[in-house]
């Protein structure tokens, strides 16, 4: 059997029951890593996603992984104590973190977007990851054994998105979140890194991954002629929690087909 690359890990993943987040479950467990996930919405879809983990485990070979699934909304701090909490009485303590819990608001012109939209894309997407680092930081300190931290981001952590003001926002400056605590923590064994998703199949993108119209739209802008699946997306994220980026740190990589290589200058117009 080939060498699984989180044999023992200890994993938790925000937002882990849908699109992205449940293909990184999905492939840790493959990989050997125990996952808890967290969840704000279906307790149906979570239970469904806990059934996919527990099925990946056992095709790998790992019997009674013991993950698990916990409610919680990440942009409440008391949530995010009860989420750590559980994760310590069930696994003992945590090896990775996956920032991967999002949202994102419908379109609107930055001067007229309503500040309660924008504090609520901020609360979940960029407090929400500052609150679960935090926790992480306490019990990686307190463990002495390093650990890692992996933040979602986007493309558009450098490219911008008009009309998504608290979108954007959240995602530039996670891109400084990756990158700050990356530095304060490297000499205490502790790699903090961001993975950023270009267009993806999931849920989350429906309105044009379910339309052949826009999806098409979407997909000539992609250098690389068509969008992510989810899976593509999740093998960026084993390879950074993994020993094989054990040099890895403040980075975001970028998982986007070729979008941040500036698509509409495959074709010279400038010169």
């Amino acid at each position: 059997m080939a060498e699984r690359k989180l044999d023992g890990r200890r994993a938790l993943v925000t937002g882990g029951s849908r699109g992205i987040g449940r293909a990184v479950a999905i492939r840790f467990a493959r990989e050997g890593a125990r996952v808890a996930i967290n969840y704000n919405g279906s307790r149906v879809t979570a239970e469904e996603c806990l059934a996919l983990l527990e099925e990946a485990s056992a095709a790998a070979g790992v019997e009674a992984a013991g993950h698990f699934i916990v409610q919680g909304d990440v942009g409440v701090e008391a949530d995010v104590a009860r989420i750590f909490a559980e994760v310590d009485r069930q696994f003992g303590g945590i090896d990775i973190l996956v920032n991967n819990a999002g949202v994102q608001t419908i379109e609107a012109p930055s001067e007229t977007a309503d500040p309660k939209d924008i504090e609520r894309v901020l609360r979940t997407n960029l407090d929400g990851a500052v609150y679960c680092a935090q926790a992480a930081l306490r019990r990686f300190l307190a463990q002495g054994q390093g650990g890692v931290i992996l933040n979602c981001s986007s493309v558009h952590e450098i490219i911008p998105k008009p009309g998504y003001l608290g979108y954007s926002l959240s995602k530039g400056a996670m891109g400084n979140l990756t990158r700050t605590l990356a530095l304060e923590y490297a000499g205490r064994g502790i790699r903090v890194n961001g993975v950023g998703p270009g267009a993806t199949l999931t849920d989350m993108n429906a309105a044009w991954a379910d339309d052949p119209e826009k999806r098409a739209d979407v997909e000539r802008h992609i250098p690389i002629g068509r969008a992510a699946e989810a899976d593509e997306i999740a093998s960026a994220f084993l390879f950074l929690a993994s020993s094989d980026a054990s040099y890895v740190t403040g980075q975001t990589l970028y998982v986007d087909g070729g979008l941040t290589i500036y698509a509409d200058f495959a074709k010279n117009w400038s010169s």
